[in-house]
Order: C-alpha cells, then sequence, then structure tokens
C-alpha cells in the first residue's frame, strides 16, 4: 500500500494573529515572530529530503514556506508550489473582525454562550462550527464545512497523484484548516485546540486514508 508523508506546518505569526482577528482568505503580513516561526519550523524539518514542496497560495503560507525550506539541509526544493486548495476556511464577512466580538455575534444561534471559538470548537465540533458561520453570514460568503470539505479532499488527490510511495511532502497550510483535516481524519480531540503557529502535523497518507503521526508538534526534531 503507498504511503505519502505529509509534513503539514500551520503559517507563522501575523497581525492578525497578533490582534485576535479572524483571517480566512484574507491576508495580513507575518510578524518579525512570525518570520521566526518559519525558519524555527524549517530547522526541525531541515533534515528531511521533501520530494515536493507546497503552500496555500495565500501569502502568510508561501512565505512561510520559503523560510522553512532556506533551512533545509537535505536537497529538497528552495520555492514551494502554490495549492489553493489548501487555503484557510473562509469566513466570509466575518473576516478581519475580532475573534471575540464575532464570537459574541455568534452565540445568539446557539443554545448557550461560549468564551471563545476553542471552547465552541470542542463542544459543537468542527462541521458545526463551519456551518455555524456560513449560515450566519449576512454576505453569505462564507463556506460551509461540505464546501471546505470538497476542496480539501481535491488537494489531497492532488498530493495522491503527484507521489509516489515513500516520498515526503512539505505543505504550509493554515490553522482552521489543520485542525479540520485533524478531524476529519477520525481525531476531533485534536480539532478542539488552537495550532501554534510553526507547528507540525506529521499525517500518513495512504490509498485507504490517513494516519496522523504528530499534532501541533513544536519540539521535535524530524528525520
Amino acid at each position: 500500500m503507498a504511503a505519502i508523508d505529509i509534513y503539514m506546518v500551520r503559517h507563522g505569526q501575523t497581525y492578525f494573529n497578533l490582534l485576535h482577528r479572524f483571517q480566512g482568505f484574507s491576508d495580513a503580513p507575518l510578524t518579525e515572530s512570525g518570520i521566526q516561526d518559519g525558519h524555527r519550523a524549517g530547522n526541525r524539518l531541515a533534515k528531511i529530503h521533501f520530494d515536493g514542496a507546497y503552500s496555500s497560495d495565500l501569502t502568510r503560507a508561501i512565505h512561510t514556506a520559503r523560510y522553512a525550506l532556506s533551512e533545509n539541509q537535505a536537497g529538497s526544493p528552495k520555492e514551494p508550489e502554490t495549492l489553493p486548495n489548501f487555503r484557510e476556511e473562509n469566513f466570509g464577512s466575518f473576516e478581519g473582525r475580532d475573534s471575540q466580538v464575532t464570537l459574541t455575534d455568534l452565540n445568539a444561534y446557539v443554545d448557550k454562550p461560549y468564551e471563545n471559538y476553542a471552547a465552541m470548537v470542542a463542544d459543537l465540533g468542527m462541521p458545526a462550527v463551519m456551518d455555524l458561520f456560513a449560515a450566519h453570514d449576512p454576505y453569505q460568503l462564507a463556506e460551509s464545512y461540505q464546501e471546505f470539505l470538497d476542496r480539501v479532499q481535491a488537494g489531497f488527490q492532488q498530493l495522491r497523484d503527484r507521489h509516489q510511495d515513500g516520498d515526503k511532502v512539505l505543505l504550509v497550510s493554515h490553522g482552521t484548516t489543520i485542525r479540520a483535516i485533524a478531524n476529519y481524519f477520525g481525531h476531533p480531540e485534536m480539532a478542539a485546540n488552537s495550532v501554534h503557529n510553526g507547528a507540525v502535523m506529521h499525517l500518513r497518507l495512504t490509498d485507504d486514508g490517513c494516519d496522523v503521526l504528530a499534532f501541533n508538534d513544536i519540539t521535535t526534531h524530524f528525520e
């Protein structure tokens, strides 16, 4: 059975992250700390030869991937290829808004109030929370869970089509996307946790599914 190892990294800290604002398809530049997040992730992955290097097509992911690849010592690609299917969730008109203000708005549509986004995801689950954003976006721009899942599944099919058994792949993506993927592959308990900027999720993608071998890892030096 063919197996592809994917090292999925969350982009470095951005100014929207720093200000606790929902980001989604919108973009904000990396902070100085965010640049270092990329270098630190790359340092912990420096000994791995990547047969492919990818990022979402959002600037914060592209730049993080470049910083990470600049640390590689194993003959990996120098430049990431973009895969738009691994963008962040589209939060629609909630993007750019303070996270707690947004949560106050959404609390009006659930049975009990939640103190923060992580608590809402832990209790309701990632699919329900994505659908909550989609249902109550007044501009109807936010994507539903099924819309999100369709594009991410297509992204994984792209990786299967491009790679073969034993290949190792770097993929820089986004916090909610990473959490939702962990949930989809059978780990809702992982999805309930916020993902650190620069953290690694190690996936082993097979013809039958995917194993999550590491999640939200900011300490391991992978080999």
